[in-house]
């Protein structure tokens, strides 16, 4: 059975309602063989875009960002 919860997804919205299926974002937590490595628990954005997403098994936070 595939863990719940390991992993971070994007919802596409228009006029704030969903306007299209769930994509995975981030995505990694669980090796194949199934040991944690991470748990995301908290996501928000910074006032570059970044997307910031808490980790409370690794105790840190992710800083995901565009290529430069």
């Amino acid at each position: 059975d595939e863990l719940n919860g390991y992993k971070v997804a994007f919802v596409p919205f228009s006029n704030a309602r969903p306007s299209g299926k769930a994509e995975d974002f981030l995505s990694g937590f669980v090796s194949p063989d199934g040991k944690v490595r991470g748990r995301p628990v908290g996501v928000t954005v910074d006032r570059t875009g970044a997307v910031l997403v808490a980790d409370d098994t690794g105790n840190v936070v992710w800083r995901v960002s565009a290529a430069r």
